[in-house]
C-alpha cells in the first residue's frame, strides 16, 4: 500500500458521508455531535486536500456534485469498515462499565424502562445508558444503540436475538368512556366508537382490519405519532384505543373492550454479536432480558 498517497483525515471523510447520509450540514452536525461550523470546516478542508467540490447549494439544500457521487460509495465501504473495527474492539471489553444505548418504543421508554434502570444502577453503577425512544427500528449494525428491544425477530444475519416472551395487544377505553359512548358487545359495534389512533389513520385502519375489526379513518378522532400522549389520550376517556397488556396493566383502571380480541406481541432483545461479547454489553442485556420476562 503506498501510505503516501492516502492524504486525507478520517474526520473530515466521515464529515462528507454523514453530510450526504443526512442531507444538510445541520442534520450532519446533530448526527455527530458537532456544531455545524465545525462540521462546514471538515467537509471545506477535505474538499481543499483533494481539490474536488463535493456538494453545490440549490436553495437551501445540499446536492452532491458528480465527485461527490463518485467519492461516497468509496466513503461509505470506509465508514462500514471502521463501524466493524470499532464492534470488534468494543466486543473485547471485558469492563463492565462504560456506554451502552439502549433503544425501544416511546411507551416502553417511559413505562418499563426507568424501572428496570434503576436495578441496573445498583447492579453496574459504572454503567452508563442512553435510551433511544423511537418507534423506527434502530439500526444495530450501523451503531445507532447497542441493543434493541423489538417486536420481531430481525433477519440481519450478525445479530443476536433472544425471545424474552410474549405479551398480548388488546382495545382499552375508560369506564366512564364506555358508560357514555355505550359498552360496545361486537367487533360491528365498534364501528359507532371513536377511537384514538397514530399518525397514520390509513395503516391503522388497515392493522384494525387484519384483527377483523371494520373501522374508518372517519372513527379516529384523536391522533398523536407519540405513544405515551395516544395513551394518555385513551386514559382520559377520549376513546378506545390499543394496547399491550403489560403497559395497560399499570393503569388498572382502564378496562378491555372485546376481551375475545387478543394479539400476540413478542418481545425480542438484540445486541450485535460481536458487541454480545463486550461484558458491559453483557450486563445489561442479561438484566433486560431477566426484567422483560417478568413483565411479559
Amino acid at each position: 500500500m503506498n501510505w503516501q498517497s492516502i492524504t486525507f483525515n478520517w474526520n473530515q471523510a466521515r464529515a462528507f458521508l454523514a453530510t450526504a447520509e443526512e442531507g444538510s450540514l445541520s442534520a450532519a452536525a446533530r448526527a455527530l455531535g458537532m456544531t455545524q461550523p465545525t462540521l462546514g470546516r471538515q467537509v471545506s478542508a477535505l474538499e481543499e486536500e483533494l481539490g474536488v467540490t463535493l456538494f453545490e447549494r440549490v436553495g437551501r439544500a445540499l446536492v452532491l456534485t458528480d465527485a461527490g457521487h463518485q467519492l461516497l460509495a468509496h466513503v461509505r465501504a470506509m465508514g462500514e469498515a471502521a463501524s466493524h473495527f470499532s464492534l470488534t474492539a468494543t466486543g473485547q471489553s471485558q469492563q463492565a462499565s462504560g456506554h451502552v444505548a439502549i433503544s425501544a418504543t416511546d411507551i416502553m421508554s417511559v413505562m418499563h424502562l426507568p424501572q428496570i434502570l434503576r436495578r441496573l444502577r445498583d447492579a453496574a453503577p459504572g454503567i452508563r445508558v442512553t435510551v433511544v425512544a423511537q418507534n423506527e427500528i434502530s439500526d444495530l449494525l450501523r451503531r445507532e444503540a447497542d441493543i434493541a428491544i423489538r417486536h420481531a425477530r430481525p433477519t440481519e444475519p450478525d445479530l443476536f436475538a433472544r425471545k424474552v416472551g410474549e405479551t398480548t395487544g388488546h382495545l382499552y377505553a375508560t369506564t366512564e368512556y364506555l358508560q357514555r359512548a355505550g359498552w360496545p358487545q361486537t367487533p360491528e359495534e365498534l364501528a359507532r366508537c371513536t377511537f384514538v389512533g397514530y399518525d397514520n389513520h390509513a395503516e391503522y385502519v388497515s392493522i384494525m382490519a387484519q384483527n377483523g375489526l371494520q373501522i374508518s379513518e372517519s372513527n379516529i378522532q384523536y391522533a398523536s405519532g407519540h405513544g405515551p400522549t395516544a395513551w394518555g389520550m385513551i386514559r382520559a376517556g377520549l376513546g378506545i384505543g390499543p394496547m399491550s397488556r403489560d403497559i395497560a396493566q399499570l393503569s388498572p383502571d382502564m378496562q378491555i373492550v372485546l376481551p375475545e380480541l387478543v394479539i400476540p406481541i413478542p418481545v425480542w432483545l438484540i445486541a450485535h454479536r460481536e458487541l454480545h461479547t463486550a461484558k458491559r454489553i453483557r450486563v445489561v442485556f442479561d438484566l433486560l432480558a431477566e426484567e422483560l420476562a417478568k413483565l411479559v
